[in-house]
This record gives structure tokens, C-alpha cells and sequence, in this order.
């Protein structure tokens, strides 16, 4: 019994590819509707695409989400639109950076906790610190190989 050479897949149809492209970049990112598609069904699973990324985002950011209440899938759509996503994390850590000024301290300390943490520009990959200290509501973020405690600031009385 002989081996059968491996079946080739079809080729692949360059138009339809760039149909699909056009599609996604529509619905994630803001692009142009391509042609021969419905406005108002790519809005809508437009918006449900940002409403999913926006619960991701505040698995990964649950004080930052928090910190919007009710208004957190609205805000953050509003900001994603335009932008494709990086996944969770970075989606999330961009959004605070964003709007750092207007976050309560729960959502600065998370924040502050991250960059203890990890190592991010917003062009790569947010890579692990081996030492870091950032400074949180109250207190201080003091990360060392891996180990983050958050030392509060005691108030004299």
C-alpha cells in the first residue's frame, strides 16, 4: 500500500480574501463599508464586536470597568472604535492610559499595579519587569521579581 500524496487545498480567490479584509476591517476597525454589504447589519455586529471586547477588557480591568459603572461598554466602544484590537490587556491598559486624568484611585492603582508589573510602550508586547516601583492612591506599588506588594502610607493621628 502506497502513501497518497498530500491533497492540495483550492487556491485561494484573491477577490473574496480582499471582500473578507474589507469586511473585518469594517466591523473592528472603523474601516469603509465594502461594497455589496448592508450598513445597518455590519453596524450592528459592529457593535456587538465592541460590546464583547469591552467585556473582555473588563475581565482583564475589572477596578477600570467598575470605575464606569454602567456607562463602561459605551465609553469603551467609543474609544475602540476607531482603534483594531491588541487583545484585553493592552486594550485595557491603553483606555487607562487615555484617560489616567479622569480615573477614581481604583483604577489608578490597577493601573499603577500593571506598569509595577510589566513592561509596556503601547507599540509591543508588554514584557515582565524583574524591579519596579510605581506610585498608587496612598502609597506605592514595589514589585521585585515577580512579587508586587502595595505599601500604604500611614496617617499620623
Amino acid at each position: 500500500m502506497t502513501a497518497r500524496p498530500p491533497e492540495r487545498p483550492e487556491p485561494l480567490d484573491a477577490g473574496l480574501a480582499a471582500a473578507q479584509e474589507a469586511l473585518v476591517r469594517a466591523m473592528t476597525a472603523g474601516g469603509p463599508l465594502p461594497d455589496g454589504f448592508d450598513a445597518g447589519d455590519v453596524a450592528a455586529a459592529a457593535r456587538a464586536i465592541l460590546g464583547k471586547r469591552a467585556g473582555d477588557t473588563a475581565r482583564a480591568w475589572p477596578a477600570l470597568a467598575a470605575s464606569y459603572g454602567g456607562g463602561w461598554t459605551d465609553a469603551f466602544a467609543a474609544w475602540a472604535a476607531e482603534r483594531p484590537t491588541r487583545g484585553s490587556l493592552r486594550d485595557g491598559w491603553d483606555f487607562a492610559r487615555a484617560h489616567h486624568a479622569d480615573l477614581p484611585a481604583a483604577a489608578r492603582t490597577e493601573l499603577a499595579v500593571a506598569e509595577a508589573r510589566w513592561s509596556y510602550g503601547g507599540d509591543r508586547e508588554p514584557r515582565r519587569r524583574l524591579l519596579a516601583v510605581r506610585r498608587v492612591p496612598g502609597g506605592l506599588a514595589v514589585q521585585v521579581r515577580g512579587r508586587l506588594r502595595v505599601v500604604r502610607r500611614r496617617t499620623m493621628v
